[in-house]
């Protein structure tokens, strides 16, 4: 499976509270599309959010935020990791 990280903006003010919930949608949902959100990160003072997940492409990581409510800006493969 194929890693992405994907990027959120407009997010400013964002609580951890909120973070965690919007990444709880993605998790109750990620199955159907074959994907897993691994992790998030957030900077509330520039409003951007950060999601790493695997999945077999682009547009199934994107389908999955759509449907919990927050689609993502970018998506970007990541074919490589130390």
């Amino acid at each position: 499976m194929a890693q992405f990280m994907d990027v959120h903006h407009g997010m400013q003010g964002l609580t951890a509270d909120q973070l965690k919930a919007a990444h709880q949608a993605d998790l109750a949902i990620e199955k159907e599309e074959g994907v897993h959100f691994e992790k998030a990160w957030a900077d509330p003072s520039s409003g951007t959010v950060y999601c790493l997940s695997e999945g077999p492409s682009a547009e199934a990581v994107q389908r999955v935020h759509e449907r919990a409510g927050h689609k993502a800006d970018e998506i970007h493969p990541v074919p490589l990791t130390v």
